[in-house]
């Protein structure tokens, strides 16, 4: 699994990123309703700019992975909301 951004890798960094916390919800190791990185936290992983962070964050919101709580954090989205092709719990046998 890819830890941080490659700052050769021509897609774009809040793409990356994006990328990087939606393997960490699909995983596992952030489940449903836990906070994600902040955008003070993804900075300093990253080495990014807050916007490129900011925009990592509104791209998950915009897919279904995670909704924003103003002043409190953005957080995973309950299973129910993820895109439809990432199996659930239920699908699983």
């Amino acid at each position: 699994m890819i830890m941080t951004v490659d700052h050769f890798d021509p897609t774009p960094k809040h793409v990356q990123i994006a990328a990087i916390v939606r393997e960490q919800i699909r995983s596992g190791k952030l489940r449903p309703l836990m906070p994600i990185p902040s955008e003070n936290q993804m900075v300093q992983m990253h080495g990014v700019a807050r916007d490129t962070a900011r925009a990592a964050a509104r791209l998950l919101a915009e897919e279904g992975w995670v909704f924003t709580i103003r002043s409190r954090g953005t957080f995973v989205s309950p299973r129910e909301r993820w895109p439809e092709d990432v199996p659930h719990d239920e699908d699983e046998g």
